[in-house]
């Protein structure tokens, strides 16, 4: 008994079938390095923030280890003197100060 084999029929696509799978390959592939690119760019922009954002916070801890400095602070009168001097411009009877006028 001899085996035949049922030949189905190959399907052709069609050229207007051919060019739209193309254009819709074509599509996907560009909307995807759109979206690659608009990443990168995303990316570069929130390095910036973290950067800003982590030099704010460094200057925001130096402030800060500055206040704690002065919260531990024992002699109050140091305190009171120092914040007369440094923040009032307060200075001692007979003393002169001088400054730097060229800046």
């Amino acid at each position: 008994m001899a085996k035949h084999k049922i030949k189905t029929p190959k399907t052709k696509l069609g050229f207007p079938l051919k060019m739209l799978i193309f254009i819709a390959g074509l599509t996907l592939v560009l909307f995807c390095l759109w979206k690659f690119i608009s990443a990168q760019a995303d990316l570069e922009e929130r390095q910036q923030q973290l950067l800003l954002l982590q030099e704010k916070a460094r200057l925001l801890a130096e402030e800060n280890a500055e206040y704690e400095s002065i919260l531990s602070e024992t002699d109050e009168r140091t305190y009171i003197e120092r914040i007369a001097v440094e923040v009032l411009g307060y200075a001692y009877p007979n003393e002169r100060r001088f400054y730097d006028s060229k800046g």
